[in-house]
C-alpha cells in the first residue's frame, strides 16, 4: 500500500503545482509586504504593518508570548510607548474614499483626513481621534502625549467638540461599564422631567445598554456630540488664514484628561516628558490677539508664558534634563519686511520670561553675520554649551525691479569652484546655509566655530569635549568634475575660544571623531590604512600597518582607490577601535602601541564568510568589552545568511546562532529585554520572526499565503567558464512547475554582481526600469542574472566576456530554447546592452533602459540630478575607462556602441525619460536615430516628466506591461501590440496608449 501510495501522491502534487496559475499585472495593487516594525521595550508586544503596494494597509499588535493579534484597518507611523504601555499610531482614510476625492478635484482642506488612534497594550479597545494632523510622544518619558488637530472644515458654522471614539468591536467590561453607567446617570436625570417610574426609567437604561452592546459588534460609537458655537458663527478653532494654528491637544494616557491649546503651530516635549513648548499664532479675526511662546508642565498642569508679540518661532529644544529651553524668534519686523533678523532666547525654570541672548550686535558674532533661521540648535549632554547657526546677512531684494525687464541667465566660470548646474542644484541648501557656533548659558559671549573654510562641523562627545570636528574642501572643489570627490583639510576647533588646530590637510579620507572624543580617526584610501590623531598630544599614528589582511575591498575593480571593508566600533571609553578586513574583526589600539589582534580569530577568512556588527541600540556609543555583540554573517561561497555571537575580549571563534540558505533583515531588539524581531527571507518567502536566542525562531506573519496559487519561482546558483579561462557565478531563476523536458526562452538581466542576493525575496511589482523575475519566470521563462567582471578600459568587451560565455554555457541545457534568448537590464546595464548587440547575433530581443551609447558625448555631460559633470564617472569610476578622453580618445570609441550602429541586427527598445538626471537624454535619443537611419528595429519609450527610473506607478504599471508584451512576441511568438508594430502617433496621445494587439 505504502509503495502505491508514494507515487500517487508525488503525481497529486506535481499535478497541483501544474495547476497554478501565472502572475499577471492586476496582482502588483494587491501584493502585501511588511512595512513599519516595532517592539516594545518589555518584549512583551510587537507591532507591525502589512500593506499591499496599493490599498488599504493594516496595523497588527501582537503578544509575543500568545501570539494574540489585534488588527488595526490603515494603521500606520505607530509609536510604542516608553513604558512599553500603549500604541499610538496614525490612521489613513479608506483608499477609495481618497481616490474619489482626487477624482472630484477636493481641495486640500475638503480632503478626507487621518486619524490618529491609542491602544493600552493587553486591552481591547481603540480610542480614535478624527481629522488629526499629527501626534508626538515624549523620546524617553512616558505618560502623555501630544496630538494635533487639522483645520476645521472650511464649509461649516460649528465645530463638533473633539471627543473620543470608541472602537467596540472588541470592548472590554471596564468600557462598557462606563457607557451603561453613563446612560443610567442621564436616565435618572430625566425622571422627573419625563414623568418616569423608577422602573420605567430601569428599563430604558437596560435597553439602552443593549443597544450600546449590539452597536459595538459592527460599528464604531461616539461617547460625546457637544457642539460649541462662537457668537460671530466661526469654528472655535477661529480663522481662516493659512498661517494660522490649529488646536493641540495634551492627554494623559492612564485616564485619558485633556487639555487644549488654540492656535497652536509648533511644539514639542523634551526628553523625558515632563514639559511641552508650544508656539501660537494670531487669531486672523481677533486684532488683539498675540503669538506667544508658552511651557506646560505636564506634571503641575501649569502654563508659563515665555514669549508674546512674535512674528515667528522655531527650532524649539530642551536640554536632556528639560529644564533648559533655546529658540530662535523674529519679534521687531512688520510682516511685510524684506529683511527679518533672528535672535536666540534661553528660558530656564523660575524665569519670568524668555531672555535674548545672541543676536547680530553680540560680541563674538562676526561682523556680517545674524543668527540663522534654519540651524538646528542643540544644548550639550551636560547642558553646559547651546550650540546654534550664524549666517551672513544677505542684502534686501530690490523691488523697483521688474521680473519681466530683467535678463535670465547662467555665466559659467573657470574659476567657480563648482559648475553652474551643482551650484543651481545645491542653491536652496547654499540660501540657508549656516556656520556653527557655541554659547554657554548665562555667558552672553559668542564663540564661532564654523566658518568659510570650515564648513562642516560635528560637535563630540555629544556636545560635552571643549572641541568640535570641522572639514572643509575650499581650494579642492573644482577637482570633483574629474575625481568624483574632493580633499579635505580637518581641523579641532576650541569651544572655549574658537582657536583652531589642523588634523591633516588635503587628504581623501573621511574624518570622525571616537565617542568619547580623545581621537579623530580616519581611513586613507591611498595607503589603505586607518590612522588616529590624538586629541591631546596631536600625534597621528597608522594603526593598522601590521595588520596583513586586506582592509579594503579587494573585488574592486574600478579604476580608483578600493574602498574600506568597514568598521565594527570603540569600546567604552574610547580605550580599542574595532576595525573590518575583508573577513573578520580585528582589535586595534589607538595609540599605536599594542600589536593589533584578529578578535575573530580568522574564522572568517578560513570559512569565506564575511561578519558585520549588528548595532542593535541607535543611542549606544560604546562596545563593552566584556559584551557578547551579535554578527551578521555571509557565506560568500553558498550565499547563506546567518548570525554568531562573540565576546569583545576575547580572542576565539564566534559562536554560530543561525545559519542557512536565507537572507535576514537586521534585528529589532526590546530594550529592556532579550526579545528580537526580524525579517528571514528565501526566494520562496520573507517573513517576520520572534525569537530570544536568533536560534528558535517563531513565524509572525504568513505573507506566502498570497502566492499560494500562482506558479512561483526557484533560485540555484550556476557557475561556468568565461571566455577568459576565469571562473564566474549568477543566479538561474527558474518556475516552481520546471520541467527539464520542455525547452525554454532566456532572458538575461544583469547589472555588475549581484549573486550573492541568490536568498533574496523578488516581490511582483510594476517595474520602475528593469524585468520583475518572478512575474516572467511565472510566465514560462528563465531569467539568468550573471556576475560581470570589469577590466580597466574594456567595460564593453568585460561585458561580452561575462555575459555572451553565459549565454553559450546555458546554451548546451537540454531545457533551454537557444534561438530565443533575450537582453534587459537599465542604466549601466542598458549601456552593456547597447554594445552587446554590436557584437553578436545571438540574442532574438534586446531592451536597453537609459543607455549611454557615445562615451565621447556622454563624458563631458552633466548628471542633472547632481549637477556634477560626467568626467569622474568615465576615469575613476562606474565607466571605467581610467584615462581623459584626449589621453584615450581609441578606448571611447571602442566602447561607444553608436560608432558600431551598423553592426546591430537585435530588435531594440530603449527607454530613455526626458527629464532623466543621471544619464543624458540625448544619448538614448543618439542611438535610436542612428538604428533609425540604418533601418534597424528599434523603439524609444520616453515617459515624459520621468527620471532616470520611474516614479510614477501609473508608468510604472505601463512599462511592465510593454516589456511582457515586448519579450511575448520575440521570444514566445505572441501577437504584436500595436505600439511595436506600428508605433504610437503623437495625434492619438492621450486617446489610446497602443497596447492593443
Amino acid at each position: 500500500m505504502k509503495k502505491l501510495f508514494l507515487p500517487a501522491f508525488l503525481l497529486l502534487c506535481f499535478a497541483a503545482s501544474a495547476q497554478k496559475k501565472p502572475l499577471t499585472h492586476d496582482v502588483y495593487d494587491g501584493w502585501k509586504s511588511v512595512g513599519e516594525r516595532l517592539i516594545s521595550n518589555d518584549g512583551q508586544y510587537t507591532v507591525y504593518t502589512i500593506n499591499p503596494q496599493e490599498g488599504d494597509g493594516e496595523l497588527i499588535i501582537q503578544q509575543t508570548t500568545t501570539l494574540e493579534k489585534k488588527t488595526i484597518a490603515r494603521g500606520y507611523n505607530a509609536v510604542i510607548t516608553e513604558d512599553s504601555r500603549y500604541v499610538v499610531f496614525k490612521i489613513k482614510p479608506i483608499f477609495q474614499e481618497t481616490r474619489q476625492a482626487k477624482i472630484k478635484k477636493k481641495k486640500a482642506d475638503d480632503m478626507v483626513k487621518d486619524s490618529i488612534g491609542i491602544v493600552e497594550l493587553g486591552k481591547d479597545a481603540v480610542v480614535r481621534f478624527a481629522r488629526v494632523k499629527g501626534f508626538k510622544t515624549p523620546e524617553k518619558g512616558f505618560g502623555y502625549m501630544a496630538y494635533q488637530m487639522e483645520k476645521a472644515m472650511p464649509d461649516s458654522t460649528k465645530k463638533t467638540k473633539k471627543t473620543p471614539v470608541i472602537d467596540s468591536s472588541k470592548a472590554n467590561i471596564d468600557m462598557l461599564v462606563k457607557l451603561a453607567d453613563s446612560v443610567i446617570r442621564k436616565s435618572m436625570e430625566s425622571v422627573n422631567t419625563q414623568n418616569l417610574t423608577r422602573e420605567e426609567m430601569i428599563g430604558a437604561a437596560n435597553k439602552a445598554v443593549k443597544e450600546i452592546i449590539k452597536k459595538g459588534k459592527d460599528e464604531t460609537y461616539v461617547t460625546e456630540d457637544e457642539t460649541t458655537k462662537d457668537a460671530d458663527g466661526d469654528d472655535a478653532a477661529g480663522g481662516s488664514a493659512a498661517a494660522e494654528g490649529t488646536d493641540l491637544v495634551v492627554r494623559r494616557l492612564s485616564d485619558g484628561k485633556e487639555k487644549t491649546f488654540k492656535l497652536v503651530s509648533d511644539y514639542a516635549f523634551d526628553k523625558k516628558g515632563n514639559r511641552l513648548v508650544l508656539k501660537t499664532t494670531k487669531a486672523a479675526k481677533d486684532s488683539n490677539s498675540v503669538a506667544l511662546v508658552l511651557v506646560y508642565n505636564l506634571q503641575s498642569e501649569k502654563t508659563d508664558t515665555v514669549m508674546r508679540s512674535l512674528n515667528d518661532g522655531k527650532n524649539f529644544i530642551f536640554d536632556e534634563e528639560g529644564t533648559q529651553l533655546a529658540f530662535v524668534a523674529e519679534r521687531d519686523s512688520s510682516t511685510k519686511a524684506l529683511q527679518k533678523f533672528y535672535k536666540l532666547w534661553y528660558y530656564t525654570t523660575g524665569q519670568d520670561s524668555a531672555k535674548l541672548v545672541a543676536e547680530k550686535n553680540t560680541v563674538g558674532m562676526q561682523l556680517g553675520f545674524t543668527i540663522s533661521e534654519h540651524a538646528v540648535l542643540r544644548f550639550s549632554k551636560d547642558g553646559k554649551k547651546l550650540f546654534f547657526g550664524t549666517a551672513p546677512i544677505t542684502p534686501a531684494k530690490d523691488t523697483t525691479l521688474v521680473d519681466f525687464e530683467l535678463a535670465r541667465l547662467d555665466v559659467w566660470h573657470y574659476n567657480d569652484d563648482y559648475l553652474q548646474p551643482m551650484q543651481l542644484r545645491n542653491l536652496a541648501n547654499e540660501q540657508r546655509r549656516s556656520y556653527l557656533a557655541v554659547m554657554k548659558p548665562g555667558d552672553d559671549k559668542i564663540i564661532q566655530l564654523g566658518a568659510d573654510d570650515a564648513e562642516n562641523v560635528q560637535i563630540v562627545n555629544e556636545g560635552n569635549a571643549d572641541w568640535v570636528l570641522a572639514q572643509s574642501n575650499k581650494g579642492n572643489r573644482i577637482s570633483v568634475q574629474w575625481e568624483g570627490r574632493t580633499k579635505t583639510t580637518a581641523y579641532a576647533i576650541s569651544t572655549v575660544n574658537g582657536s583652531k588646530r589642523l588634523i591633516k590637510a588635503n587628504s581623501i579620507g573621511n574624518f570622525s571623531a571616537s565617542p568619547a572624543g580623545k581621537y579623530v580617526y580616519w581611513y586613507e584610501p591611498d595607503t589603505k590604512n586607518y590612522f588616529t590623531w590624538n586629541t591631546t598630544t596631536g600625534v597621528t599614528k597608522n594603526i593598522s600597518d601590521k595588520i596583513k589582511e586586506p582592509l579594503y575591498d579587494v573585488e574592486n575593480d574600478v579604476p580608483d582607490y578600493p574602498s574600506a571593508a568597514g568598521i565594527t566600533g570603540w569600546t567604552e571609553n574610547d580605550r580599542y577601535f574595532l576595525i573590518n578586513d575583508v573577513y573578520d574583526i580585528w582589535q586595534t589600539d589607538p595609540e599605536g602601541t599594542e600589536l593589533p589582534l584578529n578578535i575573530t580569530n580568522g574564522f572568517g577568512k578560513k570559512h569565506k564568510t564575511e561578519f558585520n556588527y549588528v548595532n542593535l541600540d541607535r543611542e549606544k556609543r560604546f562596545i563593552n568589552a566584556d559584551e557578547n555583540i551579535l554578527l551578521r554573517s555571509q557565506d560568500k561561497t553558498s550565499k547563506f545568511g546567518g548570525f554568531y555571537s562573540k565576546k569583545v575580549n576575547e580572542v576565539n571563534d564566534p559562536v554560530l546562532l543561525t545559519v542557512g540558505p536565507y537572507s535576514f533583515g537586521n534585528p529589532v531588539k526590546a530594550n529592556n529585554a532579550g526579545q528580537y524581531i526580524l525579517q528571514r527571507g528565501n526566494v520562496s518567502k520573507s517573513e517576520m520572526f520572534l525569537t530570544a536566542d536568533m536560534k528558535n525562531l517563531t513565524q509572525l506573519t504568513d505573507l506566502a499565503d498570497q502566492q499560494k496559487d500562482y506558479n512561483w519561482l526557484t533560485s540555484e546558483l550556476v557557475k561556468w567558464k568565461m571566455f577568459d579561462g576565469k571562473m564566474s557565478e549568477g543566479i538561474l531563476y527558474k518556475p516552481e512547475n520546471f520541467d527539464p523536458k520542455k525547452k525554454y526562452p532566456v532572458i538575461f538581466y544583469f547589472y555588475e554582481r549581484d549573486a550573492d542576493n541568490l536568498y533574496r525575496y523578488i516581490t511582483p511589482a510594476p517595474s520602475a526600469s528593469t524585468i520583475n523575475p518572478a512575474y516572467f519566470v511565472s510566465n514560462g521563462y528563465l531569467v539568468f542574472d550573471p556576475n560581470i567582471y570589469y577590466k580597466d578600459g574594456e567595460p564593453g568587451n568585460s561585458a561580452y566576456n561575462s555575459v555572451v560565455s553565459a549565454a553559450k554555457y546555458l546554451s548546451k541545457m537540454p531545457w533551454v530554447d537557444s534561438t530565443r534568448m533575450a537582453l534587459q537590464g537599465q542604466s549601466w546595464g542598458g549601456y552593456q546592452i547597447a554594445y552587446l548587440v554590436t557584437k553578436t547575433n545571438i540574442f532574438k530581443a534586446a531592451w536597453a533602459g537609459a543607455p549611454v551609447s557615445n562615451m565621447t558625448s556622454a563624458y563631458g555631460g552633466i548628471r542633472w540630478g547632481t549637477g556634477l559633470n560626467r568626467q569622474f564617472q568615465y576615469e575613476k569610476s562606474q565607466s571605467r575607462i581610467g584615462a581623459t578622453l584626449w589621453q584615450r580618445p581609441d578606448l571611447y570609441l571602442k566602447n561607444s556602441p553608436l560608432f558600431a550602429a551598423d553592426k546591430v541586427t537585435t530588435p531594440l527598445v530603449m527607454m530613455h525619460n526626458d527629464a532623466d538626471g543621471a544619464v543624458p537624454w540625448y544619448q538614448g535619443i543618439e542611438y535610436f536615430t542612428a538604428l533609425r537611419r540604418l533601418n534597424k528595429k528599434v523603439w524609444l519609450l520616453q515617459y515624459n516628466g520621468e527620471d532616470h527610473n520611474l516614479v510614477e506607478r501609473k508608468n510604472r504599471k505601463d512599462l511592465s506591461i510593454r516589456l511582457g508584451q515586448f519579450f511575448d512576441y520575440y521570444l514566445k511568438d505572441g501577437k504584436p501590440s500595436r505600439w511595436i508594430k506600428d508605433g504610437l502617433p503623437a495625434i492619438e496621445k492621450g486617446k489610446d496608449w497602443g497596447l492593443g494587439l
